[in-house]
Protein backbone atom coordinates (compact mmCIF):
# COMPACT_ATOMS: atom_id res chain seq x y z
CA UNK A 1 0.00 0.00 0.00
CA UNK A 2 1.23 3.18 -1.26
CA UNK A 3 1.93 6.21 1.86
CA UNK A 4 -0.53 8.52 0.26
CA UNK A 5 -2.91 5.64 0.29
CA UNK A 6 -2.17 4.61 4.13
CA UNK A 7 -2.55 8.74 4.76
CA UNK A 8 -5.69 8.98 3.44
CA UNK A 9 -7.21 5.86 4.83
CA UNK A 10 -6.05 7.06 8.41
CA UNK A 11 -7.38 10.52 8.10
CA UNK A 12 -10.39 8.70 6.81
CA UNK A 13 -10.12 6.64 9.89
CA UNK A 14 -10.35 9.88 11.94
CA UNK A 15 -12.76 11.56 10.84
CA UNK A 16 -15.50 8.86 11.20
CA UNK A 17 -14.69 8.52 14.72
CA UNK A 18 -14.53 11.80 14.76
CA UNK A 19 -18.41 12.19 13.52
CA UNK A 20 -19.18 8.90 15.46
CA UNK A 21 -21.50 7.43 12.53
CA UNK A 22 -20.76 4.88 10.17
CA UNK A 23 -23.38 6.04 7.39
CA UNK A 24 -22.27 5.78 4.29
CA UNK A 25 -22.36 10.04 3.50
CA UNK A 26 -19.76 10.08 6.20
CA UNK A 27 -17.17 7.56 4.83
CA UNK A 28 -17.47 9.21 1.48
CA UNK A 29 -17.35 13.06 3.54
CA UNK A 30 -13.92 11.45 5.19
CA UNK A 31 -12.49 10.04 2.01
CA UNK A 32 -12.88 13.44 0.24
CA UNK A 33 -11.61 15.23 3.25
CA UNK A 34 -8.54 13.13 3.32
CA UNK A 35 -7.74 13.65 0.05
CA UNK A 36 -8.23 17.50 -0.02
CA UNK A 37 -5.64 17.09 3.10
CA UNK A 38 -3.63 14.43 1.27
CA UNK A 39 -3.13 16.54 -1.61
CA UNK A 40 -3.00 20.07 0.30
CA UNK A 41 -0.64 19.36 2.71
CA UNK A 42 1.65 16.11 1.54
CA UNK A 43 3.55 14.28 4.52
CA UNK A 44 7.14 13.09 2.95
CA UNK A 45 7.31 9.48 3.46
CA UNK A 46 9.20 7.89 6.65
CA UNK A 47 13.07 7.11 5.96
CA UNK A 48 13.11 4.62 8.74
CA UNK A 49 9.99 2.62 9.53
CA UNK A 50 9.69 2.94 13.89
CA UNK A 51 10.71 -0.06 15.24
CA UNK A 52 8.34 -1.52 18.30
CA UNK A 53 9.17 -3.92 20.68
CA UNK A 54 5.81 -5.05 22.30
CA UNK A 55 7.20 -6.00 25.37
CA UNK A 56 9.60 -3.21 25.96
CA UNK A 57 6.42 -0.76 25.29
CA UNK A 58 4.41 -2.81 27.68
CA UNK A 59 6.89 -2.08 30.21
CA UNK A 60 7.35 1.79 29.36
CA UNK A 61 3.41 1.95 29.71
CA UNK A 62 3.60 0.11 32.90
CA UNK A 63 6.37 2.62 34.14
CA UNK A 64 4.43 5.77 33.32
CA UNK A 65 1.37 4.41 34.84
CA UNK A 66 3.14 3.58 37.88
CA UNK A 67 4.69 7.26 37.81
CA UNK A 68 1.69 9.14 37.01
CA UNK A 69 0.14 6.82 40.39
CA UNK A 70 2.86 7.97 42.43
CA UNK A 71 3.18 11.53 41.10
CA UNK A 72 -0.91 12.13 41.91
CA UNK A 73 -0.39 10.60 45.27
CA UNK A 74 2.74 12.83 46.14
CA UNK A 75 0.61 16.16 44.47
CA UNK A 76 -2.52 15.11 46.19
CA UNK A 77 -0.93 14.91 50.01
CA UNK A 78 0.91 18.29 49.50
CA UNK A 79 -2.41 19.88 48.21
CA UNK A 80 -4.13 18.13 51.53
CA UNK A 81 -1.63 19.09 53.56
CA UNK A 82 -1.65 22.36 53.04
CA UNK A 83 0.07 25.24 55.19
CA UNK A 84 3.22 25.97 55.78
CA UNK A 85 5.95 25.87 52.94
CA UNK A 86 4.90 24.44 49.38
CA UNK A 87 5.94 22.14 47.65
CA UNK A 88 9.79 22.85 46.34
CA UNK A 89 10.24 23.35 42.69
CA UNK A 90 13.19 23.24 40.22
CA UNK A 91 14.00 23.77 36.83
CA UNK A 92 16.97 20.53 36.03
CA UNK A 93 18.77 20.16 33.08
CA UNK A 94 18.57 16.37 31.84
CA UNK A 95 20.94 14.91 28.75
CA UNK A 96 19.09 13.88 25.67
CA UNK A 97 20.17 10.60 25.31
CA UNK A 98 18.36 10.31 21.93
CA UNK A 99 18.11 12.86 18.26
CA UNK A 100 14.96 11.43 16.91
CA UNK A 101 12.23 13.67 16.57
CA UNK A 102 10.02 10.12 17.40
CA UNK A 103 11.79 9.49 20.47
CA UNK A 104 11.61 13.14 21.88
CA UNK A 105 8.40 13.74 21.08
CA UNK A 106 6.79 10.75 23.43
CA UNK A 107 9.71 11.35 25.88
CA UNK A 108 7.95 14.84 26.29
CA UNK A 109 4.48 13.50 25.70
CA UNK A 110 5.52 11.22 28.58
CA UNK A 111 7.30 13.87 31.32
CA UNK A 112 3.76 15.86 30.46
CA UNK A 113 1.57 13.71 31.66
CA UNK A 114 3.12 12.88 34.76
CA UNK A 115 1.22 15.34 37.61
CA UNK A 116 4.14 18.49 38.58
CA UNK A 117 6.42 18.24 35.83
CA UNK A 118 6.21 19.01 32.05
CA UNK A 119 9.51 20.02 29.40
CA UNK A 120 10.04 23.34 29.42
CA UNK A 121 12.67 23.73 26.45
CA UNK A 122 14.54 21.02 24.50
CA UNK A 123 18.09 22.22 22.68
CA UNK A 124 18.68 19.69 20.64
CA UNK A 125 22.66 21.40 19.78
CA UNK A 126 23.40 21.09 23.28
CA UNK A 127 21.83 17.89 23.58
CA UNK A 128 19.70 19.00 27.03
CA UNK A 129 16.32 19.02 27.51
CA UNK A 130 14.70 21.53 30.69
CA UNK A 131 12.27 19.77 32.67
CA UNK A 132 9.81 21.35 35.45
CA UNK A 133 9.15 19.78 38.65
CA UNK A 134 7.34 19.84 41.49
CA UNK A 135 8.05 18.51 44.65
CA UNK A 136 11.89 18.76 44.42
CA UNK A 137 12.71 19.11 48.47
CA UNK A 138 15.42 17.99 50.57
CA UNK A 139 18.41 16.10 49.60
CA UNK A 140 19.36 14.59 46.32
CA UNK A 141 16.25 15.25 45.00
CA UNK A 142 17.19 17.00 41.41
CA UNK A 143 19.45 14.44 41.29
CA UNK A 144 16.50 11.84 42.19
CA UNK A 145 14.70 13.61 39.19
CA UNK A 146 16.96 13.55 36.93
CA UNK A 147 17.68 10.14 37.66
CA UNK A 148 13.99 9.15 37.08
CA UNK A 149 13.55 11.28 33.48
CA UNK A 150 17.02 8.91 32.32
CA UNK A 151 14.93 5.96 33.46
CA UNK A 152 12.24 7.17 31.60
CA UNK A 153 14.00 8.60 28.35
CA UNK A 154 16.36 5.01 27.98
CA UNK A 155 12.16 3.17 28.22
CA UNK A 156 11.42 5.28 25.67
CA UNK A 157 14.61 4.47 23.63
CA UNK A 158 13.97 0.82 23.81
CA UNK A 159 10.35 0.80 23.45
CA UNK A 160 10.87 2.65 20.27
CA UNK A 161 14.26 3.79 19.18
CA UNK A 162 16.39 2.35 16.64
CA UNK A 163 19.29 -0.21 17.68
CA UNK A 164 22.22 3.11 17.15
CA UNK A 165 19.93 4.98 19.17
CA UNK A 166 19.67 2.47 21.65
CA UNK A 167 23.29 2.23 21.79
CA UNK A 168 24.07 5.82 21.73
CA UNK A 169 21.92 5.86 24.89
CA UNK A 170 23.65 3.26 27.00
CA UNK A 171 27.10 5.07 26.17
CA UNK A 172 24.83 8.54 27.53
CA UNK A 173 24.15 6.89 30.36
CA UNK A 174 27.51 5.40 30.68
CA UNK A 175 28.99 9.00 30.39
CA UNK A 176 26.14 10.59 32.88
CA UNK A 177 26.86 8.01 35.43
CA UNK A 178 30.87 8.86 35.26
CA UNK A 179 30.37 12.76 35.52
CA UNK A 180 27.98 12.56 38.71
CA UNK A 181 30.05 10.03 40.41
CA UNK A 182 31.74 11.03 43.54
Amino acid sequence: MSHRVRQVFWLTVVWVLLWGTLRPATIVGGVLVAVLVAWLFPLPPMRDPIPVRPLRLLSLASFVALDLLRSGVQIGWETLRGGGRGPGAAIIAVPLLAHSARVVAVLAGAVALTPGSYVLQIDRTRATFWVYALGVGGDGAVERVRREVLVLQRKVIAALGTADELAASDRGLAAVRYRSAP
